[in-house]
Parts: C-alpha cells; structure tokens; sequence
C-alpha cells in the first residue's frame, strides 16, 4: 500500500481542497444521517459511508460523470453525493420524504439517480454485481465509450454470482471495473472468519482479469490509481478486479451498538490514525495549503450546509398513502421490432 511519503504532490491547492471538502462532507452528511436515524425519523436500515470517505471520492473523480456508470450495495450515499445527486434528494430519500430520489419509498439502500449515471443502492448482498455487469454489456453492445464501476463490500465478494460474473466479464471483454470496499468486517463477521484467502484481489486471477488491492485511506494515491485503472479499462475493454483496503469506523448499520463484539477499541484507535481526512488535512497543511483556522472555517461551513439540508427535508411532505401503487409498472412501450 502507498505511504504518502512515497509520491511526490504535484496536485494544486484548488484540487486538494476540493477532495478535502468532498470527504468533510460526506463525512458530516453522514453523522447527520446517523443522528436522524436514532432520533426515529429515518426507517428501514441504514449504513453509513464513515472513514470510507477517500475510497469514494477517489473513484468517482475518476470517471466521467454523467456518462460513466456507478452501481453499489446499499452502502450508497456518498457514490450518489459525489456524482451529483442534489443532497436534498438523497437525504430526504433516507427520511421518507416526496423530495427523495424514488419519492421517500425506497429509503436509505435504494437510492437512485440514473440522469447522473447512478444506478443503485441495492440491498441484497452481491445481487447487483451481474446488473453491473449488464451495464457495462450494454454500453459495449451499443459501441459507447463508456466504463462502469461496480462496488461491493468483502462479504459480497464470497458471493457465488460474483464468480459467475467474473466469468462472463472476462470471456465478453466487458469496460467493468470490479471495486471491493474491503472495510474488513462485512455485516460483523472479520476477514479471517469469512474468507479462505484474506487477500481478496486474487480473485480475479483465475479469470485472466487484471487484478490488484489498493490502500484506500489516502485520497490522493486513490484519485491517481483509479484514474489509471478507469483509462485502462476504457481503452482495452477489459475488465479489472480491484481490492481497496479501507476501514469503517461506525457499525455495519446505523442501528449496529455492538461493534466491540467483532473488533476492539484498540484496533479502532489504531484505525483513526489513518483516518483519511486527517492524512490530507496535516499533507495540505505541510505544503502551506492549509492553517488550522481555515479547516475550521471549511467545516463549520459543511456542517452549516448539513443542517440547512436537514432543515429542507424535515419540512417536506411524506408522500400520500395512495401513492404506493404509483411507479409499480413501467407504461414504456417496446419500440417496433423488439
């Protein structure tokens, strides 16, 4: 795994900040979004994206937005923040609200935004990687120059359809980046206990798919590694199997309390001295990029932001009851030879 003294830092003041602002938001959205669950006004299940901030953020300025597909499990608010999913829309899809992507009736893991290339938020474990698949079928079938980035957690990835997936990818040349947010735990069960090869990224091996793991608590060498991984995959229309090592601070849910039953507080105060946010911060500021005073200013600013958001969502309407039946069935008709 990159360390950051092995690069040099040829990024711009403007471009660091930006992955610094992108990852303090996402990291206070996110806290908001753990608070509104416990405070009762968010349903279903819930997880959330902390500590896990550079891996996405990374990945998604990687890509060309808008054009490029994203599909993910439901660990999914920060993939669709980042693409430009309107904040509002993806919180008040977390509380129920008629403002949310799928109108407040799908909740946390289905949020959905296909104008800005997102494609789910997805709940059942690994069921969405042959859809990701699909994806980058399609763009290839149609002669797009388009590339799709398929998430998933480390418990996914022992998934069966996973391997018939990769199969498939690999014998019809698929544009289809394979992403393993490997946060070590999977729902509460570590590495070691669920998988046989701790070292997920040789999967792709037998399958002649380009195959590597990547350190995903420094954002810098992310951005920099996907960008090449996204361009490589583009160009060969291949598909890659990536491994990124990250960590999740919070539970496998926002209602998870038991954390200490599957991991210690001593691996957890280890685990934030890699905290990505803090890694950029203390690089921006020895590159005279950044003072104390300014990260305060920037994320007294981003929780303001949060709170204003919050504020929208929880005034807005719950959908009608009767608006259950609405967008059951789809009234697009086939087009004349299909």
């Amino acid at each position: 795994m990159a360390k950051k003294e092995e690069y040099k830092i040829t990024e711009s003041a403007a471009e660091l900040e930006e992955h610094l602002r992108d990852m303090l938001f996402i990291r206070h959205f996110e806290e908001k979004c753990n608070r509104v669950y416990r405070e009762g006004k968010a349903g279903g299940y819930m997880h959330v994206y902390i500590g896990m901030e550079a891996l996405a953020v990374g990945w998604m300025k990687a890509i060309r937005k808008g054009e490029d597909y994203v599909i993910t499990a439901y660990r999914d608010h920060a993939h669709a923040l980042l693409l430009g999913t309107p904040p509002e829309a993806v919180l008040g899809e977390i509380m129920g609200r008629k403002i949310g992507t799928a109108g407040g009736k799908g909740g946390s893991m289905h949020i959905y935004d296909p104008k800005n290339g997102f494609y789910g938020g997805w709940g059942i474990v690994g069921g969405h990687i042959p859809l990701g698949a699909g994806l980058a079928f399609a763009a290839r079938y149609r002669g797009e120059d388009k590339v799709c980035l398929n998430f998933m957690g480390d418990g996914a990835s022992n998934q069966g359809v996973v391997f018939e997936t990769l199969n498939m990818a690999s014998l019809t040349d698929l544009p289809c980046v394979f992403i393993i947010e490997n946060n070590e735990f999977a729902m509460g069960t570590r590495l070691e206990y669920h998988a046989a090869d701790k070292e997920l990224w040789k999967r792709g091996l037998p399958f002649d798919i380009r195959s590597e793991r990547i350190d995903g608590m420094d954002v810098i060498d992310m951005k920099r590694k996907a960008t090449e991984i996204v361009e490589w995959c583009r160009k060969e229309q291949r598909p890659a199997w990536i491994e990124i090592m990250t960590y999740r601070y919070s539970g496998h849910g926002a209602a998870d309390n038991d954390r200490q039953l599957y991991r210690t507080k001593e691996e957890e105060d280890l685990a934030w001295q890699r905290d990505p946010i803090a890694r950029l911060k203390m690089q921006m500021i020895g590159l005279g990029y950044m003072t104390e005073e300014k990260y305060e200013a920037i994320e007294e600013e981003l929780i303001e932001e949060v709170e204003r958001i919050y504020e929208i969502c929880d005034a807005s309407p719950f959908p009608e009851p009767d608006e259950v039946y609405d967008n059951i069935y789809s009234d697009m008709k086939p087009e004349a030879g299909h």
